[in-house]
């Protein structure tokens, strides 16, 4: 008999699993076969077939990188298209926020965006000709506060941040913070000025990026070259090393997940040595869907859906300052820190590496398995088992 048995609930269902036994007695069980232990048997196919089945329902990881569903229609496009026309009266309701949004609030939205670039690349160029270095410091934090407040105005962001007065992070240290979208760079750039770390991109965040270096000290790097790892690396050391210089602003998961959850942190920048500031941003998916999926947008289009959404309302919260204990590796430093970031945030603590978003599973995890079952049929060699 089996020790237990416990349900997991999930919003597809209930799948009722069996409390964890040795692989041959899940594939065989505890009933004679007609075949060998040691033999392939055709029905062994249908452990495998139940196991996959179960994964794909149980799958938490790559929901993570679609919009992120809501309990009820906030009148606007959803990735649940079951929201759409319930009756006559929501109809008529989205047809009039249809022409606020795009008549209205768009356009306006649009101008100021528009407005703020333009003259955040205009005075960073500038600032950036500067011979005095203390003031084309000076200045060049409070182009970069303009253009970000009116990026954020653009966007009609409504943010609550918490202990902003005890925990900010100070100069000399990294802050990082869980990542959903873009804006996520403004919505705290908008409470006080970071150097940035992230990857080249083209198009209008390139030149975007390109305008900012020249009157900031932010570190953009290539992930296609490996020795462009180390630079940064280098860079980041000699960064906060300088007590004078802004507090350095990553985003450990490289990639943005859809405000649900935290996946797994780069351990780079907790190799660093230095204090680490961790930062908490949730987004309230009712008003606006703020998660970029990259793989199916570009970045203009996001940003203008953003701007027909009804409003963009978040928290942030800065948690205490937190330092690498002693006999703690970075890969573990990385994972405290996350939690903490996830706890705080209401969101879910996960393992998963976000790179799955563009990325295969790795094939360990299956020659794993097939390991497993090679030594069910007694054999030496998984390669030689019938299943490859």
């Amino acid at each position: 008999m089996k020790s237990f048995i416990f349900l997991c609930m999930l919003s597809a269902g209930i799948i009722a699993k069996e409390s964890p036994a040795s692989l041959r007695q899940e594939i065989r069980g505890s009933a004679s076969c007609l075949c060998s232990d040691h033999e392939f048997d055709m029905a062994d196919i249908f452990y495998f077939c139940r196991s996959g089945v179960e994964s794909i329902v149980d799958d938490e990881v790559t929901k993570r990188f679609s919009a992120q569903e809501l309990e009820s229609w906030n009148l606007l496009t959803r990735s649940n298209y079951n929201f759409h026309h319930i009756n006559m009266r929501l109809t008529l309701l989205w047809g009039l926020g249809l022409l606020t949004r795009y008549g209205i609030l768009l356009p306006l939205r649009v101008t100021l965006a528009v407005t703020g670039i333009s003259l955040f690349l205009f005075f960073t160029t500038l600032v950036g000709f500067l011979p005095n270095a203390a003031l084309r410091s000076y200045l060049s934090e409070k182009v970069h506060m303009m253009g970000y407040r009116m990026c954020v105005s653009s966007l009609t962001a409504i943010i609550t941040y918490h202990n902003r007065y005890k925990n900010k992070p100070k100069n000399g240290a990294i802050c990082v913070a869980n990542h959903t979208t873009p804006i996520d760079v403004i919505i705290l750039a908008s409470d006080r000025c970071y150097s940035l770390v992230g990857q080249m991109h083209r198009g209008l965040l390139g030149m975007i990026q390109s305008g900012m270096v020249k009157s900031s000290p932010h570190i953009w790097f290539d992930r296609s070259e490996v020795k462009d790892r180390h630079l940064v690396a280098k860079r980041l050391s000699d960064h906060v090393a300088d007590k004078t210089k802004q507090p350095i602003l990553i985003f450990p998961e490289g990639t943005c997940i859809n405000n649900t959850s935290v996946m797994m942190f780069k351990k780079g920048s907790f190799e660093i040595g230095c204090t680490i500031y961790p930062v908490a941003i949730k987004y309230d998916p009712r008003f606006g869907d703020a998660f970029w999926n990259s793989s199916k947008c570009g970045l203009v289009w996001y940003l203008l859906s953003m701007m027909s959404s009804w409003a963009i309302v978040c928290s942030v919260w800065y948690l205490p300052p937190m330092d690498r204990e002693e006999g703690e590796d970075a890969v573990q430093f990385a994972n405290r820190v996350k939690a903490t970031i996830a706890a705080q945030g209401g969101l879910v603590d996960l393992i998963w590496d976000g790179g799955l978003k563009r990325s295969k599973v790795n094939d360990a995890f299956k020659e794993e398995l097939q390991k497993l079952y090679s030594k069910v049929l007694g054999c030496s060699s998984p390669h030689l088992c019938c299943y490859e």
